[in-house]
């Protein structure tokens, strides 16, 4: 795996959120650290996924083997051939999900063999 993904194109509601909070989590992402993060049902533990050294400590955290699989989320299409080879099939999926407004709405789809 060669650079990094294009940048993020979206930018964060921050009438939403807390700015300082946010401002914070993203010096720590920067800096190689972990955050958690709140989901719709749980709490998620997060990194910088192209920060090899963040990875394995999200890793140790959870007593993980390495060989497992993390999700990675992702805030755009366009950065998914840098984790990982997609198939022809979950291109339409992800055309599909594209409304008449090219927004994208959330889509969950596991890829097999991701980069790392």
């Amino acid at each position: 795996m060669a650079g990094k993904p294009p940048a993020a194109n979206k930018t964060v509601d921050t009438n939403r959120y807390d700015k300082e909070d946010l401002q914070e989590a993203l010096r720590v992402l920067r800096e190689g650290g972990i955050i958690v993060y709140p989901t719709d049902t749980v709490w998620g533990i997060g990194c910088d996924a192209t920060n090899a050294e963040a990875v394995r400590k999200i890793y140790a955290i959870k007593q993980r083997e390495d060989s497992k699989s993390m999700l990675v989320l992702l805030d755009s299409a366009a950065k998914l051939d840098y984790y990982v080879d997609v198939p022809e099939t979950a291109e339409m999926l992800l055309d599909v999900n594209n409304d008449e407004n090219d927004d994208v709405k959330p889509m969950t789809i596991i890829y097999p063999n991701a980069r790392h």
